[in-house]
């Protein structure tokens, strides 16, 4: 049993299988492969489309029944893996040219999901069909063992257009992403064949041809004069915008429509686009906006944004490109498996790439086609010598006793055993010498063959095979000629799917938004016990002070352009701009406060809240459950920051409560075990709110300080104690640090 344990270091086993892994998710799941532009996954689901007939010109097939198929064949990887890109080489809106022909919901623009892949439907497009999967039957690519060696599958795809480019790619791996843009079909090509013509033209130089990335969204990228170092690093961010257009609107206000958007807004971020423009409203960053809707059909985006007559539509546009993802960066990482090697290419490389390949496979493609034409030469010469001689042949067949005898009197000239009528018949087929294949072709041969225009085809078809030879043989030993083959290809490509650039290239300036000055209102603040938070009007809280105040936990006027500040039971302060909060009715529910601040409501509760304005004019006494008290002067926590410690706190310890001092005289500090001191406030001496500060009151072993009371001069305060009423103006003032008096009622 001891020899067969394998002693080795933990860290070494780890390193050399994630390494393995790694490699495996990179090579074979995660990138595009340089050649052919295509994922295993999108290669796999191509090719099992072919494989099962589901031609451009055939009916379409359940997309169930293609994912089942790869996924049993060539892609054991899950379902909705080989579905997701089914459905994405069907989608015109994130594909320049989409592979697959979809029939059925396959999802939209605005980020609905496809249809479960039992009620969608696709084919194979033409492009696809004619110019990713056509010569596969020519060995022009090395086929490979499936996952489980029962089938084959081609190693990668015979593409005879830079895809990589045309679609672009995305994709996650172990330690490294791709992102690749897509680009126009006939600037790629343009740029390839420029490349095929002078392999020593320069990024710049093939630059001339692709102008820059252009997405199926259409949209303007706005860095022209960065793409030159994109393009030779293949690393780099693009700035796209989505294209804005200024309409009459009804009664004289103004319609801004968006027409195009940017790549990156595919999906939800429509709806996310939308929201944003309506929180820039709810927060008064604009008030501008009158209404937004979303007018989006098959014929386009149409964003409709309704502005106000009097409204700077060229600053409120600005405003769009700085706050929303009306403008965006593409983050562009050209890297792809080249060679067997994930490397990051710059647009030569990858022109080099797809050049070499392109080479590649018509090269093995006219080998494929000679080796053909000559083994028909050779039958051909073999059929049209028989027929010169056919009443010999005719001889041999019926003289032999059986095949083999004849074929070996065809080949090889043996004649024992044959009857011939003369011997000069015998003679003569002992010089016949036809090669094998010949052999086996005049042996299967019919009689019609014999007819005169049957023999003059034959001739004609021999002639224009030794022309194919001929023809082949120019294009494998001259490299100008191949070179013609392929540009001839790519130009066909071109005229028939080329289609107009949708994306504009420009060199723009940033955004510049005039922010107008906000006016300073009075606006009331109210947050209910379950911490939703808003702001009403002034006037709306006046008429309503007390019924708000019974039912809100705070409430206060405020400045619209002030900020409301939190204190919690953890020693934080927590600020929130008033103009981040909804401006809403006195009925509506408002926002969680942690939805716009920093508190943590699983960790934290909130002591006291105020207008940072408030804080600024007063000083502000801290008590703590250990009794720990100081006053603080409130301009301390006039901070920018939305989160600072408001105070230092013991281990253990907490905030219990916080004061705002106005005419407060006497303070009542009420522990769990019922005892109760008063004491002046000015015995609190002020410290700064870093600062512990000094003990309340002498607590027994486990009591704490439960609740803090203010009074002012002569006031009368009455609260509950043990079932009873207890009129705290009745206690005895006595000093600060004091046990103080346990009340029994």
């Amino acid at each position: 049993m001891d020899d067969r344990i394998i002693r080795t270091e933990y860290s070494e086993v780890m390193q050399k299988s994630f390494i393995d892994y790694a490699m495996s998710v990179i090579v074979a799941r995660a990138l595009p492969d340089i050649r052919d532009g295509l994922k295993p996954v999108q290669r796999r689901t191509l090719y099992d489309m072919y494989d099962l007939g589901i031609r451009y010109d055939r009916p379409y097939r359940k997309s169930a029944r293609i994912v089942g198929d790869t996924m049993g064949k060539y892609h054991p990887h899950g379902d909705s893996s080989i579905y997701d890109c089914l459905v994405v080489m069907t989608q015109d809106f994130k594909k320049m040219v989409p592979l697959v022909d979809g029939h059925g919901n396959f999802g939209n623009i605005e980020g609905d999901g496809a249809a479960a892949m039992r009620y969608t439907e696709a084919r194979l497009s033409k492009l696809t069909q004619e110019n990713f999967l056509e010569d596969l039957d020519k060995n022009v690519v090395d086929f490979v063992p499936n996952f489980d060696e029962t089938e084959r599958e081609p190693s990668v795809l015979p593409v005879k257009i830079p895809n990589f480019l045309v679609n672009g790619s995305e994709g996650i791996a172990v330690g490294m992403a791709t992102s690749t843009p897509p680009h126009n079909l006939a600037e790629v090509i343009d740029a390839e064949i420029a490349y095929i013509q002078d392999d020593t033209l320069s990024t710049k130089d093939l630059m001339k041809y692709i102008k820059g990335p252009d997405f199926p969204t259409g949209g303007v990228v706005i860095n022209k004069n960065e793409l030159l170092s994109i393009y030779e690093s293949g690393v780099g961010k693009i700035k796209i915008r989505g294209k804005v257009e200024v309409e009459k609107g009804k009664n004289g206000h103004t319609n801004l429509v968006i027409t195009e958007i940017p790549y990156t807004m595919i999906g939800a971020g429509i709806g996310k686009f939308m929201a944003d423009v309506a929180e820039l409203a709810e927060k008064k960053i604009t008030n501008d906006v009158v209404d937004i809707s979303n007018q989006s059909s098959k014929e386009g985006i149409r964003i409709v944004i309704e502005l106000k007559k009097d409204a700077d539509v060229e600053n409120f546009t600005n405003l769009l490109y700085k706050k929303t993802k009306l403008e965006d960066t593409f983050g562009v990482n050209m890297l792809a498996i080249d060679n067997g090697r994930p490397e990051t290419l710059s647009l030569k490389e990858i022109m080099r790439a797809c050049a070499d390949f392109q080479f590649e496979i018509t090269t093995r493609k006219y080998q494929t086609l000679l080796k053909k034409e000559q083994d028909k030469k050779e039958i051909q010469e073999g059929l049209i010598k028989a027929c010169n001689v056919i009443d010999l042949v005719i001889e041999i067949l019926r003289g032999s006793k059986d095949r083999p005898m004849a074929k070996n009197c065809l080949v090889n000239g043996v004649t024992d055993g044959i009857n011939f009528k003369s011997r000069e018949s015998k003679a003569m087929a002992a010089q016949l010498l036809f090669t094998e294949a010949q052999a086996d072709a005049i042996l299967d041969m019919r009689l019609y063959k014999l007819i005169g225009l049957e023999l003059d085809a034959l001739i004609k078809d021999h002639e224009q095979t030794v022309a194919n030879i001929y023809k082949y043989e120019d294009i494998l030993e001259s490299h100008e000629s191949m070179s013609m083959v392929i540009q001839n290809d790519l130009v066909r490509i071109k005229k028939e799917y080329q289609k107009a650039r949708r994306t504009e290239i420009d060199n723009r300036e940033d955004a510049v938004y005039e922010e107008k000055p906000v006016e300073e209102i009075d606006v009331a603040f109210i947050m209910d016990k379950f911490g939703y938070a808003k702001t009403i009007d002034a006037s709306t809280y006046e008429k309503n002070k007390e019924t708000i105040q019974n039912e809100f936990r705070f409430s206060f006027i405020m400045k619209n352009t002030g900020k409301v500040c939190f204190f919690t039971n953890t020693g934080n302060l927590h600020t929130v701009k008033a103009m981040d909060l909804p401006q809403a009715k006195m009925r509506d529910k408002g926002v969680p406060i942690d939805n716009v601040s920093n508190f943590d409501t699983s960790k934290e509760t909130i002591v006291m809240a105020a207008s940072q304005s408030d804080l600024n004019l007063y000083r502000i006494l801290f008590t703590t459950r250990m009794s720990m008290m100081k006053i603080v002067d409130g301009g301390e926590f006039d901070v920018s920051k939305r989160t600072v410690a408001a105070t230092k706190l013991l281990d253990g310890d907490e905030v219990v409560n916080v004061e705002i001092l106005h005419t407060q005289k006497t303070l009542v500090l009420q522990t769990n075990d019922g005892y109760f001191l008063r004491f002046l406030v000015e015995t609190v001496p002020e410290k700064k709110k870093a600062a512990v500060g000094v003990r309340g009151m002498r607590l027994s072993t486990k009591d704490y300080i439960r609740d803090v009371y203010y009074l002012s001069d002569m006031e009368e305060k009455k609260i509950e104690h043990n079932g009873k009423e207890l009129n705290l103006g009745h206690l005895k003032i006595t000093s600060r640090d004091t046990k103080g008096t346990k009340v029994r009622l």
